[in-house]
């Protein structure tokens, strides 16, 4: 979608990716199976099917790609644990778009756990070795984030491989940064620590409203709730105190809410009521210019 006279240089997209199911138990942490399953239909084995949809922003001269899904690279049995599904490509996508891998300036890699990372990097022609997806990106990851990859703690350990992100150092294309960072004047980079260390939260303005890529902060909008805490999160209590301050400054500030994760809801804007910030309306990312 292109947005109207008030940022004229400025579209954005969201970006269809593969689905993948993870467990329902530890997607919601403490939240009894009962209560989770009034918004997300869990299937025999327990799992909640989830999106890795990016979204694209396209900022004057730059075209700016947040996260890129699971990648191809990994053998069938590592698939096996994550019952890929759906239909569409990254590669795809961004064609019907009208773009295509060359196009991309900046890929911003929220986190490296695999299911946000894998699409950075794929085989050589003769699967001889492997190189960077896409070949014009500077590729952004927070420097505590790549820290934090290079030598994992036990508990995340299975979630950074090494195959999805070393060749972008490699390769030339890796950029690192530290701190609050404006990639350009209408988007700005915040860290967070609960989920991951160093984890990218993007706040993009938009005239007078801001859209934020929620990624992992909050992966589902069954999320929002303040101790619906993703199992996931390496640090739930931090995850808490963060969220809940980030929460309070989304709603001061009427911020829209872009998700990563779930796959029935790609944006919502929030509202508050007797039992704290809650979910107020859920929209496809095209009607934002309508909210």
């Amino acid at each position: 979608m292109r947005f109207d006279q008030t940022c004229k240089v400025m579209e954005i997209y969201t970006v269809a990716n593969s689905h993948m199911k993870l467990d329902g138990g530890a997607m919601f942490g403490i939240v009894p199976k009962v209560l989770w399953t009034r918004q997300y239909e869990a299937d025999e084995n327990n799992m909640v099917n989830i999106s890795m949809r990016s979204l694209l922003v396209v900022d004057g001269e730059r075209r700016i790609l947040f996260d890129n899904g699971i990648g191809d690279k990994q053998d069938e049995k590592f698939f096996g644990y994550y019952y890929l599904n759906g239909t569409d490509t990254l590669e795809d996508s961004l064609d019907k778009l009208g773009y295509g891998l060359d196009d991309i300036t900046d890929m911003v890699l929220t986190h490296l756990h695999f299911d946000h990372c894998g699409g950075s990097i794929k085989y050589n022609e003769d699967r001889s070795g492997l190189t960077t997806v896409f070949p014009k990106a500077r590729y952004w990851v927070s420097k505590q984030q790549w820290t934090l990859a290079m030598d994992p703690n036990r508990l995340e350990a299975a979630s950074f491989l090494r195959e999805n992100f070393l060749p972008i150092r490699e390769c030339g294309q890796l950029e690192l940064f530290e701190g609050v960072y404006d990639l350009t004047p209408n988007i700005q980079f915040r860290l967070f620590n609960g989920h991951t260390a160093g984890q990218i939260i993007a706040l993009i303005r938009y005239g007078d409203r801001t859209i934020v890529n929620a990624a992992d902060l909050v992966p589902l909008m069954g999320n929002i709730p303040m101790s619906w805490i993703c199992g996931y999160d390496t640090q739930p209590l931090v995850a808490l105190l963060e969220k809940e301050d980030f929460l309070k400054e989304s709603l001061e500030n009427n911020y829209i809410y872009y998700f990563y994760h779930d796959l029935e809801n790609q944006c919502c804007t929030l509202k508050q009521t007797e039992k704290g910030i809650r979910p107020d309306r859920s929209f496809p990312l095209d009607q934002v210019t309508n909210i």
